[in-house]
């Protein structure tokens, strides 16, 4: 009996000693064959391109930044022409160009991060739960942390006339995902755990329309897209800007409808790689030499954005607005947001604060390219795998963890077995 016990430790010690190793090697990105050999703009370019070849991809409009000036942009379609002004949706990505806006808002002392948000609201008011509404901050709104179980998330609506009001979305969401309630309250101790909220940012959306006296549209416009000459960029579509707009596709190849939506804060922002450069721009010298902040915002408030508001197993993993995708030098972490939506549309961005040097993607008709892309991008620069692509390699983590551990107790077994054997001999 006692050796079958000490074959069961032995089992269980080795198995875990295999799950660090896979762990570890999945950390450094052992298991996953990037797209270039190595970060070189021009190789990396030529792999993207085969890659597109390779995978349906309806439109692609992609720009690698260095020293925040443009290093290199391209650009791919299977029908209409696509360039730096073409116009895409970009999904959740939306809400780092959101969170731009209302921190401006907290620099002119009309906002504070750490008021209860209800505080600012008139129109609709969070409901009532067991949990303290008082503690839904702007700040816990902004990072995900303010215990809101809305899991949205939004569909969006085929004609603008199925178009909810903002009260009627946040009460419950007709163009929630399948599966969601679709209802914005707070079902959770707010600044005891990290969980995305689509509704969330719809809440900030309506707070930013009650502290301006604005529509959200108007506020980003004439506060953040005007004085940056981001003349491409809106979260409403107008009609003189519809021929810019890029087709949408479903992953079968088919061309798919455009969306409306209520969340504009959350997912509705258009924008074109263009002005993308310039937002990049904003946290580092533009091409022209202008300062960080470009009189958008100051360098402090920037930095504030990308502070760690919530850690998971020691790894920053989100600021004011911002994904925090991995640890660099000076206590920075290369940030931004990626954006997904149904029907298929992946969009990324990624700035290093220290270096000046980033990329961006946008993209209609395949789920994640824009994702791994970006994803790859980081592990060539830095050797190290983000928080995304550590996701996207999880399923073969467990994979591999699980295969050890089988071998790994077979092996014992069959050492136990002859060494039996022998013993009866």
């Amino acid at each position: 009996m006692k050796r079958i016990i000490n074959y069961i430790i032995a089992i269980i010690c080795l198995s875990f000693f295999w799950a660090g190793i896979v762990f570890y090697a999945t950390l450094k990105g052992w298991w996953h064959e990037p797209i270039a050999k190595n970060g070189s703009t021009k190789i990396f370019t030529n792999a993207v391109n085969e890659s597109i070849k390779n995978e349906f991809v309806g439109n692609f409009a992609m720009a690698v930044m260095k020293n925040g000036f443009i290093e290199k942009e391209f650009f791919y379609t299977i029908e209409k022409n696509v360039d730096r002004n073409t116009i895409f949706q970009v999904a959740s990505l939306s809400k780092f160009v959101t969170a731009v806006g209302i921190m401006k808002l907290i620099e002119e002392g009309k906002m504070n991060l750490d008021t209860p948000a209800n505080r600012y609201l008139k129109r609709w008011q969070l409901p009532s739960s067991k949990f303290d509404n008082n503690q839904v901050t702007v700040r816990r709104l902004l990072s995900h942390t303010a215990g809101l179980t809305d899991e949205l998330g939004y569909s969006g609506f085929e004609n603008t006339t199925s178009v909810q009001s903002l009260e009627e979305s946040l009460t419950k969401a007709k163009d929630a995902d399948e599966g969601v309630s679709g209802v914005v309250k707070v079902g959770i101790e707010p600044g005891s755990q990290w969980k995305y909220s689509g509704g969330g940012f719809t809440l900030l959306q309506l707070l930013v329309e009650e502290v301006s006296g604005q529509s959200f549209n108007a506020y980003m416009t004439n506060t953040i897209f005007k004085p940056l000459n981001m003349n491409s960029s809106c979260y409403i579509l107008p009609d003189t800007m519809e021929a810019r707009l890029c087709d949408f596709y479903n992953a079968d190849k088919t061309r798919a409808p455009h969306l409306y939506y209520t969340s504009l804060a959350a997912t509705s922002l258009y924008t074109s790689l263009a002005d993308l450069e310039i937002f990049f721009q904003i946290f580092h010298k533009g091409q022209k030499g202008e300062a960080i902040g470009r009189g958008i915002l100051k360098p402090e408030t920037l930095k504030a954005m990308r502070e760690s508001h919530w850690d998971i197993m020691g790894e920053r993993i989100f600021g004011l607005g911002c994904m925090l995708y991995i640890g660099i030098e000076n206590n920075e972490d290369i940030f931004g947001h990626d954006g997904k939506g149904t029907p298929p549309v992946n969009t990324a961005i990624r700035i290093n604060p220290v270096t000046g040097e980033g990329i961006i993607i946008l993209e209609t008709g395949h789920p994640d390219m824009a994702t791994k892309i970006a994803s790859d991008w980081v592990l060539l620069k830095t050797g190290k795998v983000d928080t995304l692509l550590f996701l996207m390699l999880m399923g073969k983590m467990v994979k591999l963890m699980v295969a050890g551990m089988v071998v790994i107790a077979l092996l014992v077994i069959g050492f136990s077995m002859r060494k039996r054997n022998r013993s009866v001999i």
